[in-house]
C-alpha cells in the first residue's frame, strides 16, 4: 500500500497536537493541576487521531494514541536487570528508627543530623522504566531484583507513564523505579463490575494491579486505570542527576514523571517518626493503598559512602504500619514442598476475616516458629497480615486450648515423593533430598539442569519446562535425552524445526565439564563457585561420588553444612539412578587434570566487573576469578579490592575513582589470571 505523502502543515499540526496532548498529561497526571475539561482534552486527542488514519506515516510508537495496547503476547520473556531491585529492611518501632539513624551515624563517622526523604510505601507493584534518549523502551517486573518480566506493552497503555520525557539535560539511558497500583475508586468499580458478570472479585488493590500488569492482551490492562509514582533511578548514563534523591525526584517530575506530593525532607528520626504518625492518620483518607512509610537518606554521596548489604540498602528503611489481626481456630497443619526441597509447614485455619480479607491459610515458617509459639492443633490462634499481606500466626491462646489439641512433628519421608527429609543442625529449614526426582521439585530442577551456567541447554526455557513436565513427557533431567522428535511435534506451538533445534542443542549439551556437569544436579548449598572447587579437587566424579565427608571437607569453602548436604544427595537411591542413567545418555567431559591453579589465591578480596570485555565475557571473567577464590560482587564499596573495566565503564568505575579502589583494565586481568595458571585463551 502507498502511503499518502504528508503535506508539511500537517506534519507541524500533528507535532503541535502531540506536544499539547502530553503537556496536558502531564499536567494531569503528574502536577495534578488540569488547564482545560476533560472534553477539551478529549477533542485534541481526537483531533490527532484523525490525522494519522489519514496520514499512517505519522504514526510513531511514542504518539499518546497508541497507548491502547498491541496485539496479544504468547508469554512474557525474562529482563535482567541492569542493576539490581533491591529490597528495604524494615522498622516496626521508634527504636528501630532511631537505631537505623544511630548504625548511619556511627558508619559516617559523624554526630550531626541526617537529612532524610519520606515518602508513603505505596502497596503496589515495583517495576522499572528504561528511557533511551528519553523514549520509553521497556518496562519490567521487580522480580526476583535480579530478573523479571518484560511488560513492556502493558505500561505503555498507563497513561501517567510518558512514553517520551520532555525538558533539558535528558540522561542518554535512564532507568526510573516506581510503585504501580489502582486507585481505591477504581478498584471499588473494578470489583463491582466483576460480580455484577458473575466473576470472582479481586482481594485488594495490589492484587489486582499485579493481575492487571501480567495480562498477555494489553487491551486489558488499558482499561485497567492503573497509574504509577516514581520513586528513585536505577542505571544513568549519559547524563548528570542532582545531588539528593529529593532532588532527583523533582527533576523526575520536570522531565514528565508522576511522583507522590506528600514526600518531605526531614531531619532526623524524631522528624521521621512525626512523618509516620502524621500519615498513619491521613491514610484513610488516600484514593490509593499504602502499608508504611519509607525514609532515605537524602544526599546521594552519603548513600554511596553507607554502600549496601547482599539484598538491601544501608540508607533506606521501610516503617511498616501495625498490621490487623484476628483470633481463629488452627484445623491442621499440612507440610508443603518448596521448588528447591524446603519443607514448610502451612496453618490451615477456621475462616477468619482480618482487613477485609477472608484468611484460611497462614505460614508457619518452620519448625522452629511452631516450637516459639508452642502451637498444637486445635488451638485458637490469633493471625496477623503481616505488611498488611502475608498471613501469619504470631500467638497462641493457650487458656483455651482444647483436650484433643495435637502435637506438630516434622514428616521424616518428603511428602511428594518419600526421600528422606534432612535438617541440620544448626539450621531451621528441613528440605527433601531427593533433588532429581521430588515431584515438587522437578520444574525447578530442571530449569536449573538446562540454566546457562550449568548444561546450557538453548531453548529449554521455563515454559517449555513446564509443558514437558504437565504432559508427562520428563519426570526427571535423564528424561531429557530420551525425548523424540515424535514427542515434541506433539506438544502445543512446538513446530518440527523447533523440535530439531531442541533436539541438537540436548545433544550438544552432552559434551560439557565436570564443574558444570556438578553445578547442574543442584545439590543444596552447591553453587558455581563450589562445583568449580569439587571438579578441581577431586578431578574424577566417581571419587566424588563416593567421597566421604573428611575428604570433602579437604576442599576449599566446603565446611560441615555443605559436606552433609553433598554425602546426603549422592547417597540417595533414587538420585543414584538418575546420575548413572545421565552418564548413560553420552554425557561427557574432558579429564580434569591437576593444575597449578590455587582455588584460595584470591580468597577473601572483593572483584568487581563493569563495562564490555573484548577478550572474555563478563561471565567468563567472573567464572576465572571465582576459581581462585575471589567473590565477584555487583557493587562498590569500600571494601573492594579492584574492579576491572572494561569499555564503556559507567558508574562503578566512577565510584571506585572516589573511594581510591585499585582499577585494572581487560589486558592486566588477563595477565594476573596467566600469572595464577588460570587459561585464558
Amino acid at each position: 500500500m502507498k502511503l499518502i505523502e504528508i503535506p508539511p502543515q500537517i506534519a507541524a499540526q500533528a507535532a503541535q497536537l502531540r506536544d499539547q496532548i502530553n503537556r496536558h498529561n502531564y499536567l494531569y497526571h503528574s502536577l495534578d493541576k488540569p488547564q482545560i475539561s476533560d472534553a477539551a482534552f478529549d477533542a485534541l486527542f481526537r483531533q490527532l487521531r484523525a490525522l494519522e488514519a489519514q496520514y499512517p506515516a505519522l504514526v510513531t510508537d511514542d504518539s499518546p494514541t497508541q497507548r491502547v495496547g498491541a496485539a496479544p503476547l504468547a508469554s512474557f520473556s525474562q529482563v535482567r536487570h541492569e542493576l539490581p531491585m533491591l529490597s528495604l529492611e524494615n522498622a516496626f518501632s521508634a527504636a528501630d528508627l532511631e537505631d537505623f539513624e544511630r548504625r548511619i551515624k556511627a558508619r559516617l563517622e559523624t554526630d550531626k543530623q541526617i537529612e532524610f526523604v519520606c515518602e508513603p510505601k505505596i502497596d503496589g507493584v515495583a517495576v522499572s522504566l528504561l528511557y533511551e534518549d528519553g523514549k520509553l523502551v521497556r518496562g519490567a517486573t521487580r522480580g526476583d531484583g535480579t530478573s523479571g518480566e518484560d511488560i513492556t506493552q502493558n505500561v505503555r497503555t498507563i497513561e501517567s507513564i510518558p512514553l517520551r520525557l520532555h525538558g533539558e539535560n535528558l540522561p542518554s539511558r535512564l532507568e526510573v523505579r516506581g510503585e504501580i497500583y489502582i486507585a481505591k475508586r477504581t478498584f471499588a468499580a473494578i470489583n463491582h463490575e466483576a460480580l455484577q458478570r458473575g466473576d470472582k472479585a479481586f482481594a485488594n488493590p495490589r492484587n489486582a494491579a499485579a493481575g492487571s500488569l501480567r495480562q498477555l492482551d494489553a487491551r486489558l490492562t488499558a482499561k485497567r486505570k492503573l497509574t504509577m509514582f516514581c520513586y528513585s533511578v536505577g542505571l544513568v548514563e549519559g547524563g548528570d542527576l542532582p545531588a539528593t534523591q529529593w532532588g532527583i525526584l523533582h527533576r523526575l517530575q520536570t522531565w514528565g514523571l508522576r511522583i507522590n506530593p506528600f514526600i518531605e525532607v526531614v531531619c532526623g528520626s524524631s522528624a521521621c517518626r512525626e512523618y509516620f504518625d502524621k500519615m498513619a492518620t491521613q491514610r484513610p483518607e488516600l484514593d490509593y493503598e499504602i502499608d508504611g512509610v519509607v525514609f532515605k537518606v537524602n544526599d546521594i554521596n552519603l548513600q554511596r559512602h553507607l554502600g549496601m548489604l547482599t539484598r538491601t540498602p544501608r540508607w533506606a528503611i521501610a516503617h511498616k504500619f501495625p498490621a490487623e489481626e484476628g483470633y481463629t481456630r488452627l484445623l491442621e497443619v499440612e507440610f508443603q514442598v518448596g521448588r528447591t526441597g524446603a519443607i514448610t509447614p502451612v496453618a490451615r485455619l477456621e475462616p477468619v476475616k482480618v482487613g477485609g480479607v477472608t484468611i484460611s491459610n497462614a505460614t508457619l515458617h518452620n519448625m522452629d516458629e511452631v516450637a516459639r509459639l508452642n502451637l498444637m492443633t486445635g488451638d485458637r490462634v490469633l493471625v496477623q497480615r503481616a505488611g498488611d499481606v502475608i498471613p501469619k500466626v504470631v500467638a497462641v491462646d493457650a487458656a483455651a486450648r482444647p483436650a484433643d489439641a495435637r502435637a506438630i512433628v516434622l514428616p521424616d519421608h518428603c511428602p511428594a515423593c518419600g526421600a528422606e527429609v534432612v535438617l541440620a543442625a544448626d539450621e531451621v529449614i528441613a528440605r527433601c533430598s531427593g533433588g532429581l526426582y521430588c515431584s515438587a521439585q522437578r520444574k525447578e530442577s530442571l530449569r536449573h539442569f538446562a540454566s546457562r551456567l550449568a548444561m546450557d541447554i538453548e531453548g529449554l526455557g521455563s515454559k517449555l519446562v513446564q509443558q514437558l513436565v504437565d504432559e508427562g513427557l520428563v519426570n526427571n533431567p535423564a528424561d531429557l535425552y530420551r525425548l523424540t522428535e515424535a514427542q515434541l511435534v506433539a506438544l502445543e506451538r512446538m513446530a518440527p524445526k523447533s523440535a530439531n533445534n531442541l533436539l541438537m542443542a540436548l545433544e550438544k549439551s552432552k559434551a560439557t565439564t565436570l564443574a558444570r556437569f556438578i553445578y547442574a544436579l543442584g545439590i543444596q548449598e552447591v553453587g558455581e563457585s563450589t562445583a568449580r572447587n569439587l571438579a578441581l579437587f577431586f578431578h574424577d566424579f566417581a571419587a566424588l561420588r563416593a567421597a566421604d565427608d573428611e575428604q570433602l571437607l579437604a576442599v576449599p569453602d566446603v565446611g560441615p553444612v555443605v559436606a552433609g548436604r553433598i554425602r546426603t544427595f549422592f547417597h540417595q537411591p533414587d538420585n543414584q539412578k538418575v546420575i548413572d542413567e545421565l552418564l548413560a545418555s553420552g554425557i561427557h567431559w574432558p579429564q580434569v587434570a591437576s593444575s597449578d591453579v590455587d582455588p584460595a589465591a584470591l580468597k577473601g578480596q572483593s572483584w568487581v566487573l563493569t563495562g564490555t570485555l573484548s577478550v572474555l565475557t563478563r561471565n567468563e571473567a567472573k567464572a576465572k576469578l571465582q576459581s581462585l577464590g575471589a567473590k565477584v560482587s555487583g557493587s562498590v564499596s569500600k571494601n573492594t579490592t579492584c574492579v576491572v573495566a572494561g569499555d564503556a565503564a559507567g558508574s562503578k568505575l566512577t565510584d571506585a575513582q572516589q573511594l581510591g579502589v585499585p582499577v585494572l583494565d581487560e589486558s592486566a586481568l588477563l595477565a594476573l589470571l596467566a600469572e595464577h595458571g588460570v587459561e585464558v585463551a
